[in-house]
C-alpha cells in the first residue's frame, strides 16, 4: 500500500468527525479553458478529495449526466494529455486538495502506462481511478503508478464476493470506492441501504480509508453515508450544477454547490 495525501485527507476528516467529501469534475466541461477555475472554486469550497474525470467516448459507468458531460468535452477538444496539463493549470493556481484522475483504461493504454503516470504525477496528480480494470488486471497500471508515486484506487460492487474485495483491497491505495448502485452513475432519491453492509465488508480486508459514490447527490446522502463511512463522493450532482446556467459562471455555481453539500451534511 502507498501511503498518500488522499489517504490523508479522509483521515483528516474523520479525525475531525466527519466524512471526507471527493467531488468530481470532468475536465474540459463547460470547456476545458474554464477547467482549473471550476476545480479552484471546488477546492475552496472545502472539498476534500477532487477527481477529476477524463472523457472517454464510451464511459460505460457513467449515467446520461456524466455521458453527456463526457461528450461536450470531447467534442471542445479534451485529450488525456489535455486533462493532464489542466491538473498542472490548477497546481499552478495554488490548488493543494489531492487530485485523482478519472479515466477508462482505453486511452491510459494508448498513451503507455509509464507515460501516462509518470506526466500525471509531474502535473501534480496524486491517484488514478480505472472504473473499468478488472482487479484481476490491475497491476500494470498499479505498478506504474506506484513508480510514479501515484496509487490506484480500486472500485467494489454490491456483487463484489469477499475474495475479489481482498484482491482489490491487496493493491488499493489512497482509498476503497465501493459503488452504492447495480447501474451507473446519476442523481438518484436514496442511497442504497445495502452498501452499509459493503463497507463493513471492505473494512475486513483494509485499514485504508472506505468512501461511498454513484447516485449521492444531497446533503441528506452525504449525512446519512457519515455515519458508516469515510468518505461520499458526489459526481453528476455538481456536473447538474455546473450546466444549470452560462458556462462563466459554471465555477461560481460549483463552489456553492459543494459548500452547500458540506454545510449540510459533512458538518
Amino acid at each position: 500500500m502507498l501511503s498518500n495525501s488522499i489517504e490523508k485527507a479522509f483521515l483528516s476528516a474523520r479525525a475531525e468527525g466527519r466524512a471526507g467529501l471527493a467531488a468530481f469534475v470532468t475536465a474540459g466541461h463547460p470547456r476545458p479553458d474554464l477547467t482549473p477555475g471550476i476545480v479552484k472554486a471546488v477546492a475552496e469550497a472545502g472539498a476534500d478529495v477532487i477527481e477529476l474525470g477524463v472523457p472517454f467516448s464510451d464511459p460505460l459507468a457513467e449515467g446520461p449526466t456524466i455521458q453527456k458531460s463526457s461528450h461536450d468535452a470531447l467534442t471542445a477538444g479534451a485529450t488525456p494529455a489535455g486533462c493532464i496539463e489542466a491538473a498542472r493549470r490548477v497546481r499552478a493556481l495554488g490548488v493543494e486538495t489531492p487530485l485523482v484522475l478519472m479515466g477508462y483504461y482505453n486511452p491510459i493504454l494508448s498513451m503507455g502506462l509509464g507515460r501516462y503516470c509518470e506526466e500525471a504525477a509531474s502535473a501534480g496528480v496524486d491517484g488514478l481511478i480505472t472504473p473499468d480494470l478488472p482487479v484481476e488486471e490491475c497491476g500494470p497500471l498499479a505498478d506504474a503508478a506506484e513508480r510514479a508515486g501515484m496509487g490506484l484506487t480500486p472500485l467494489v460492487a454490491l456483487t463484489s464476493t469477499d475474495r475479489r474485495i481482498e484482491a482489490a483491497c491487496r493493491r488499493a491505495s489512497g482509498f476503497v470506492y465501493c459503488v452504492s448502485v447495480l447501474g451507473v452513475t446519476g442523481v438518484r432519491a436514496d442511497v442504497s441501504g445495502r452498501v452499509r453492509r459493503l463497507v463493513e465488508r471492505v473494512r475486513g480486508y483494509t485499514d485504508l480509508p472506505v468512501a461511498v459514490g454513484f447516485g449521492v447527490s444531497t446533503p441528506e446522502h452525504v449525512r446519512e453515508i457519515s455515519s458508516y463511512a469515510d468518505g461520499a463522493v458526489v459526481g453528476s450532482a455538481i456536473i447538474d450544477a455546473i450546466t444549470s446556467g452560462p458556462p462563466d459562471s459554471a465555477a461560481e455555481r460549483a463552489g456553492e454547490f459543494v459548500r452547500s453539500l458540506l454545510e449540510g451534511g459533512c458538518r
